[in-house]
Order: structure tokens, then sequence, then C-alpha cells
């Protein structure tokens, strides 16, 4: 019947919400035009959901586990510093590529984890990914294969040149994902004082912390779906 849902639309529902976050941004993002798309009631959604806050909340909760948990099996397979945090950032940048609207609704909205009431889950699990990356910065000044350095500003460095990628990148323009990553890693573990050939084998597109994210990435983390975001006219 008209306007009812079945448990299964749950997901649905979530996802093409994400989608609209993505394209219009959360102000614009509504319970109406999700339910028009769908054939579903508003009703439903809020029976599912309760709030927009409450559904945004859960898309930067989904986010930031899956990304922990790929994290997490990336280090396992990856001993040295330089690898992990060139697979971080190949992994970073894949993640707009392959999940773009998980991305990109995030990334547009992260601010929002700043102080907005009920993001305190979702503002948890980006600090502890932050955590988790000034930990690698600072073993790797520890074991000398990086020059001694402000870690926490290190970590911020990287995630501002990832985290706004969806205002210029396109995935299917002058150059590939794995261009960009590999170019920013070599930047990246250049500046961290990394040896020259050592910073090229980590980040080379080919290379081990490539094919690790390769074989992680997409396994933890959600499906891919469609985003038009308007790119800019500096778009690679």
């Amino acid at each position: 019947m008209p306007g009812y849902a079945r448990g299964g639309r749950r997901p649905e529902i979530l996802e093409t919400f994400t989608r609209h976050v993505a394209e219009r941004g959360y102000d614009r993002a509504n319970f109406s035009d999700v339910a028009a798309e769908l054939g579903v009631s508003k009703g439903t959604i809020v029976h599912h959901f309760g709030t927009k806050d409450r559904m945004l909340a859960e898309v930067q909760e989904r986010y930031m586990r899956a990304r922990l948990a790929e994290a997490g099996a990336l280090f396992d397979r990856l001993p040295g510093p330089e690898q992990r945090i060139a697979a971080l950032v190949h992994a970073g940048v894949r993640y707009s590529a392959r999940e773009p609207a998980t991305t990109v609704a995030f990334q547009r909205e992260v601010v929002r984890l700043v102080d907005q009431p009920g993001m305190g889950s979702a503002r948890a699990l980006r600090d502890e990914y932050r955590d988790l990356v000034v930990g690698v910065l600072h073993d790797g000044e520890a074991d000398g294969t990086f020059v001694p350095g402000d870690a926490r500003l290190r970590s911020l460095q990287m995630f501002g040149s990832l985290h706004w990628m969806w205002t210029w990148f396109d995935p299917a323009g002058r150059l590939a994902p794995e261009a960009v990553a590999a170019e920013f890693a070599l930047t990246l573990l250049r500046g961290l004082g990394v040896d020259e050939a050592a910073a090229r084998a980590a980040a080379d597109p080919a290379g081990a912390a490539a094919g690790a994210v390769d074989s992680v990435v997409g396994v933890v983390g959600a499906a891919p779906a469609t985003v038009t975001v308007s790119a800019s006219p500096t778009s690679a």
C-alpha cells in the first residue's frame, strides 16, 4: 500500500538521505524529498530514524566506524610508519571515488561534529581516528623515520588535503585517484623527512601500501553510491 515501507527499506532511506546531503548539503536535505523519491511517507522515515539530526549522526558514525576498521586492517598488513601514512592517504583519496555519497556527506558536514547535540558518538570516533594518525606520526619520529615535529599539526595538514577533495576532485577527470593519492603521499612523506627512495616506494600506486588499500577498502566500507556534486573550474 502507498506509504508503507518494509523493514528492509531502512538502508535505502538512509542511503537516499546520504546522497541528498552530499549533493545539496544538510540544510537543504529534507524528509519530504527522500519520501517522494522512495514512495514512502515522511512518517515512515520518522519511525525509522526520529529526526534529521539523528540520521546525519548515523551517517557520520557508520562512516567513521568503517574507516577505523579499515585502518586497523591496513596496520595489520603494513609495519612501517611511512607505509601506514601512505596507505591512509591512498585510502582517503580512494573513498572519494568508491564511496562518493558517504564521503562527501561526511566531509562537507564535518563541522557539525564540533559541538552539535547528538553528535557525541561520531565526534568520539573521529577523535579516535585522529589519535590513530597522530600515534603513527609519533612512532615514525621515535624510530627515526620522520623528522621531529608537531604530530597533531601534521595530522591536520594531512586531513585538510583529503577532506576538501570533494570541492575539486573529479574521479573521472584528468588524474586518476591512484595518481592523486601517490602525489599526495609522496609530498607528505618528503615533508616528514622520509628518504626519497623510501618515500617513493611507500607512495607508489603499485606498491605495498596501495596494494593493502586495494584489499581492504570496500570490504569493510559501505557499497558505492552515485552522487553529483558541482565541481569547481579547477577540478582535476
